[in-house]
């Protein structure tokens, strides 16, 4: 499957959805169990939702160009 938003093609970055891991390593060309194992350590930036994690495409780009942001956020769901 192509992934025509990981090359950037947005303008505006808001607009993006939140990446998977597997959208992060296709984009950073690594496994995904690289992706799962630096994102459990904190060394990448994600999103935790529950039992998910996600990714914010321009903090996954900032990482790419060696910019080191602050480790996970957790977000809480709460049911209705």
């Amino acid at each position: 499957m192509k992934h025509d938003h990981l090359d950037g093609s947005y303008e505006n970055e808001e607009l993006e959805r939140l990446w998977t891991a597997k959208d992060v390593a296709e984009f950073l060309r690594v496994s995904r169990s690289w992706v799962y194992h630096r994102a459990s350590a904190g060394e990448l930036p994600c999103l935790q939702i529950g039992p998910l994690i996600r990714f914010e495409p321009s903090r996954i780009k900032a990482y790419a160009r060696g910019e080191r942001s602050a480790p996970a956020r957790v977000v809480a769901i709460r049911g209705r």
